[in-house]
């Protein structure tokens, strides 16, 4: 089956997102953000097992740490939390127990989730980026996870875990940049980040709401908010840096934090509703 499928022509990959089981549930609704153009006809390539480390969770392999410094911090939301529109219903089975509303925004208690907070610019004696690639994985018809970050050069593998059809189509701004389809519980399929940007979107033609970004960045000094808001860096060599804090529709915000060796440094981030919409 896997030679097949690696074989298929556009026809057959067409054929494939004709399947019935795999019926779009919606066309997606055209915005600024959608490609000029009609996106590439979905491709399938099959890589090799990749290593272990970080498989099925999203996560680089951690590389050897630079330093000693340690950055914590919270990363909060003041205001009235905007309202997450419902998701379109789903007769696709392999959807059952997909988050009921949009993901966008997700504010617990005063926290915000899903914020890449990140060192800017490159880090003298930074480790090299890692040779295992970001995991996004597709469960419950969800990219899992929504954010996270890479290094430059890394790169990132789909992983297919649900019993339907998905296609994979990655966008830079209005500029499509790969189209692949993974087939039900299907081979994964590798692709190198983008040179010349910093954050990738993905999108599920099947699936319209499946949305996630993976956002590069020139040192390996970065994590993804909790659902409580917190975030740690770790291995910082001491010095002075900028932090930015990227969230997908709510902006950026930056702060200046100092490390020393062995003393945990502080940082805290806010936004709100007001904040200006991020370049995608």
């Amino acid at each position: 089956m896997k030679l097949r499928l690696l074989g298929l022509s556009m026809v057959g990959v067409a054929g494939l997102l004709a399947l019935p089981a795999c019926k779009k549930e919606e066309a997606p609704t055209p915005s600024a953000e959608a490609p000029a153009a009609r996106p590439a006809t979905p491709t399938q390539q099959a890589v090799p097992p990749a290593p272990t480390a970080g498989a099925g969770t999203g996560e680089a392999a951690a590389p050897a740490p630079a330093g000693n410094g340690v950055v914590k911090g919270t990363v909060s939301f003041t205001g009235t939390p905007p309202v997450m529109a419902d998701l379109a219903p789903s007769a696709d089975p392999a959807c059952d127990g997909r988050p009921e509303k949009e993901q966008a925004v997700l504010v617990k208690d005063g926290k915000l989730q899903n914020v890449l907070v990140r060192v800017k610019g490159p880090v003298a004696g930074a480790p090299a980026a890692p040779a295992t690639p970001v995991v996004v994985d597709q469960s419950k018809c969800t990219y899992v996870p929504r954010v996270q970050g890479a290094v430059a050069g890394q790169q990132v593998m789909f992983k297919n875990s649900d019993g339907t059809l998905h296609n994979v189509r990655g966008v830079v701004g209005t500029r499509p940049v790969f189209n692949v389809a993974q087939p039900p519980s299907g081979a994964p399929v590798q692709k190198p980040l983008p040179s010349d940007a910093e954050v990738l979107r993905l999108k599920c033609d099947v699936h319209p709401w499946m949305t996630a970004y993976v956002v590069s960045n020139p040192n390996p000094y970065f994590a993804t908010t909790a659902a409580d808001g917190t975030f740690t860096l770790t291995g910082l060599p001491a010095g002075t840096y900028t932090l930015e804090a990227w969230h997908e529709t709510l902006g950026t915000k930056t702060a200046e934090v100092t490390v020393k060796d062995g003393a945990p440094a502080e940082a805290t981030f806010a936004f709100a509703a007001t904040d200006a919409q991020a370049k995608q």
